[in-house]
C-alpha cells in the first residue's frame, strides 16, 4: 500500500513537473535567510541614524536566521510596500514576511500566519501632570475633552468607542496629532499602542499612557501556504522567544523598541496552556 501511493505520488510529481516543498530545507542550503519587511515605521522597521535597518520586525527576522544558522546576521532583507507582502511570498521572493501585518481572516485564505508576536491597539497618550491623569478621568469629563486622532474614515466611530461624548479632531499626519497634544489644542492623542509606547520611551517624562486600550489586532509574520515544516519551524522560533530559550533576546527587544520590562515565563507548568 505505501509503496504504490509513494510510487504514484513520484509519478504525479513527475507529470505536473511539481515537487515535495521543504522551504527549510532550501534555506538551510542557500545558507541565509530571504526576509521581507518595510524601512520607513518606527519602531517596527526602519533606517537609524547609523544607516541600519532596525526595529522590532527586523529583530523578529534575526531570531529566525540565529534558530536556522545559530547566526543572526545571515539574512538578506527585501524592502518591500506593504501591498507586497502577500505577492512576495506568492513568487518566493521573500521567505518569510514581518512588517506588522494584521491577522484577517481574508489574508489568511493567502498566507499562512505564524503565531502572533505582537498584539497591537489603540492607546491614549497623555501629557505628564496635564489636567488629566489617565483614562477614568478623560471618560468622567465627557464632552470636555478633545481628542487628537490621525484622519481617517473610522477615527471619530474608534474614539467613541472608548470616550462616547470626547470631541474628536483629525489631523493629516501623526506629528500634527502630537503638536496638538503639545499645543494643548487636544487633551489626549489617539494612536498605535505601539506608536505610544516607543514614543513615550523616546521622550521620558514627558507623555504617559491613559492606561486603556482597545481595538485589539494581532500581529504575526506570514509565509507562503502548503510547506507545513517551514511553518512549524518558524512557530517554533516565535514561540521559544517568547516563552523558552531566546526570550531574553524578545524581551531586550520588546524594552528596547517599547520601553516595557516583560515578566519572564514562569517555571513549572506551560503557560500557554493555562
Amino acid at each position: 500500500m505505501f509503496k504504490t501511493s509513494f510510487l504514484a505520488a513520484t509519478l504525479l510529481s513527475a507529470a505536473t513537473g511539481s515537487s515535495f516543498a521543504d522551504k527549510l530545507q532550501d534555506v538551510l542550503d542557500r545558507g541565509y535567510l530571504i526576509a521581507g519587511s518595510g524601512s520607513t515605521n518606527a519602531p517596527w522597521h526602519f533606517i537609524d541614524e547609523k544607516n541600519e535597518l532596525v526595529g522590532f520586525d527586523i529583530d523578529m527576522l534575526r531570531l529566525v536566521a540565529k534558530g536556522l544558522f545559530d547566526d543572526p546576521t545571515k539574512i538578506k532583507f527585501v524592502n518591500q510596500s506593504g501591498d507586497a507582502r502577500i505577492p512576495n511570498l506568492a513568487t518566493d521572493k521573500v521567505d518569510v514576511t514581518c512588517q506588522f501585518m494584521t491577522v484577517t481572516a481574508g489574508r489568511a485564505q493567502q498566507v499562512e500566519f505564524t503565531v502572533p508576536y505582537y498584539r497591537e491597539g489603540v492607546g491614549l497618550m497623555l501629557l505628564k501632570g496635564g489636567d488629566y491623569a489617565d483614562y477614568a478621568a478623560l471618560k468622567a469629563a465627557g464632552g470636555d475633552v478633545t481628542i487628537s486622532v490621525l484622519q481617517n474614515v473610522y477615527a471619530e466611530e474608534m474614539v467613541h468607542a472608548a470616550l462616547p461624548e470626547a470631541k474628536v479632531d483629525q489631523y493629516e499626519s501623526v506629528d500634527l496629532m502630537y503638536q496638538a497634544l503639545n499645543s494643548g489644542r487636544s487633551d489626549a492623542a489617539a494612536t498605535d499602542q505601539s506608536s505610544l509606547s516607543w514614543f513615550m520611551a523616546q521622550n521620558p517624562g514627558r507623555y504617559a499612557d491613559a492606561g486603556f486600550g482597545w481595538n485589539p489586532q494581532s500581529y504575526s509574520c506570514a509565509v507562503k501556504p502548503g510547506d507545513q515544516r517551514w511553518l512549524n519551524f518558524v512557530n517554533s522560533v516565535f514561540h521559544e522567544a517568547m516563552t523558552g530559550v531566546e526570550f531574553n533576546s524578545y524581551a531586550a527587544s520588546y524594552k528596547k523598541w517599547f520601553g516595557v520590562e516583560l515578566t519572564p515565563p514562569q517555571i513549572g507548568f506551560p503557560v500557554e496552556f493555562k
